[in-house]
């Protein structure tokens, strides 16, 4: 099986890279932004009718949740045009495309989690951008894989847990989000369901469509920093305690608007492919190997 993924630089496409390269049955090929630009039609043209993949896994994205606002051109450009012209050169050679999105296509005005089927309605650019992603790669290549999930992190990389333990360089009080709920999840696992999804695909699952993949339990934000600061003092990465304050979304102002409620429902994906949540807890106890 061949297999091509793109964002090889960024938080999931490292584990990606990291799971794929111990499988002898499979020839990768990795590239990040400067091998491909995924925005330039021609080229990713080009790069797949010579590799010829049988899976493109699209893990490249732009994830500036705030800049997005303001750098609109290229939060679509990166987020809906690229997806677009990976799928239409897998439809060109029969692949199957594995797109990844996420939780905030939805509003965040539901008491429920996320189902697949639920209206999409996303309050920021970024998510505005991803949706248009996701509806590009409907489009262009029948045989997709949409996965949404949300709040991820990783050991290294630009996400929540690093700056929660950046910050603790200069400051032991912080004020953190308390009624914003949705589920952090770990890239390594991400990258785990994603092989799970790739070998089923391979063997003939034709479960095609979107998907929901994220962690469990559901927390607010407020709730992830302090489980975060609670392992790493217990095991000495932090020498004092962080006093973190729950304050309101008002109370925090950002450019962009995040949903209240962008928890995923993850029953359809554990249906179709046995995959079951992640486990974010359990990736955060190795939390010495974090960036600080």
């Amino acid at each position: 099986m061949r297999i091509l993924v793109t964002g090889k630089n960024g938080q999931i496409g490292r584990c990606l890279v990291e799971q794929l390269s111990t499988m002898s049955d499979i020839t990768l090929l990795a590239l990040d932004r400067d091998q491909l630009d995924i925005t330039d039609s021609i080229n990713v043209n080009k790069v797949v009718a010579e590799f010829i993949p049988n899976i493109i896994i699209n893990a490249a994205a732009y994830t500036a949740v705030d800049k997005a606002e303001k750098e609109r051109e290229l939060a679509y450009a990166v987020n809906r045009d690229g997806p677009y012209n990976l799928a239409v050169a897998a439809n060109n050679i029969n692949a199957i495309i594995i797109h990844i999105s996420t939780d905030y296509v939805f509003a965040g005005y539901s008491v429920a989690a996320y189902v697949e089927t639920d209206d999409t309605e996303p309050q920021s650019e970024y998510g505005r951008s991803k949706l248009a992603g996701e509806q590009a790669v409907e489009r262009a290549c029948s045989r997709h894989i949409i996965l949404r999930t949300g709040w991820a992190f990783a050991e290294q990389g630009h996400n929540f847990v690093n700056t929660m333990l950046r910050l603790t360089k200069t400051t032991d009080t912080l004020d953190v989000v308390a009624d914003q709920f949705g589920s952090p999840t770990y890239a390594g696992d991400i990258a785990n369901a994603i092989m799970i999804i790739t070998k089923q695909l391979a063997d003939g699952n034709q479960a095609y469509g979107v998907y929901h993949y994220s962690g469990f339990p559901y927390v607010s934000w407020h709730a992830f920093a302090e489980k975060i600061f609670e392992l790493a003092l217990a095991q000495g990465v932090l020498k004092q305690s962080i006093q973190v304050n729950p304050v309101t979304t008002p109370d925090y102002p950002t450019p962009a608007k995040r949903p209240a409620n962008s928890r995923l429902n993850c029953q359809k994906i554990n249906q179709e492919f046995g995959i079951v949540q992640s486990d974010w807890q359990a990736a955060l106890v190795r939390i010495g190997q974090y960036s600080r």
